[in-house]
């Protein structure tokens, strides 16, 4: 067995020919938002994961192991329930309407230009459809925000060096860490 404590958030800094032949480690959300699992590489190896409490894996991090070798993180497909405005009767405040009731109930979301996607539930799939939205069972890969305080879109709010830091074209600036 090959036992993992350690990851690289998105494979920043490895060359990609690296990551490339680095074996794959195929997981769902539930599986990836766990911080101890045991699971099989796309090598057919044996990995036992223990991270820090609290780490969450997203599809494209890279684990490394104990004797040095690299195992890429990917979002395996999973049901999802997925949610879009009706094209014809729709509005534009449509998903930000459920995105808002959804959130309201702490659900975990992930949130698309053209679409809600988020874990089956037929309570929730109910009321969406009461507001006319359009809800379909798909497989899919999930990736839900991480919220508020989480790390966005791969960055973490926390820059650690004490010093402002501005976004360009982001329209944000971020004061000194205290």
């Amino acid at each position: 067995m090959l036992t993992v404590n350690k990851f690289i958030r998105q494979g920043r800094g490895l060359a990609t020919a690296l990551t490339r032949r680095a074996s794959s480690l195929a997981l769902d959300w539930d599986t990836r938002s766990k911080s101890r699992f045991d699971a099989h590489d796309s090598a057919g190896r044996h990995i036992a994961v223990f991270l820090p409490r609290g780490s969450v894996l997203r599809g494209g991090d890279v684990l490394v192991a104990e004797d040095g070798s690299l195992i890429r993180v990917e979002a395996a497909p999973q049901t999802v329930l997925q949610v879009s405005a009706c094209a014809e009767h729709g509005t534009p405040t449509d998903l930000l309407r459920a995105a808002y009731h959804l959130g309201n109930r702490h659900v975990q979301l992930e949130v698309q230009a053209d679409r809600l996607q988020f874990e089956p539930d037929p309570v929730l799939a109910d009321m969406l459809r009461r507001m006319h939205l359009i809800v379909i069972e798909a497989q899919a890969a999930f990736e839900p925000e991480a919220g508020a305080y989480g790390d966005v879109q791969g960055h973490p709010h926390g820059h650690g060096h004490g010093k402002p830091h501005t976004h360009a074209g982001h329209g944000h600036e971020h004061g000194p860490e205290r």
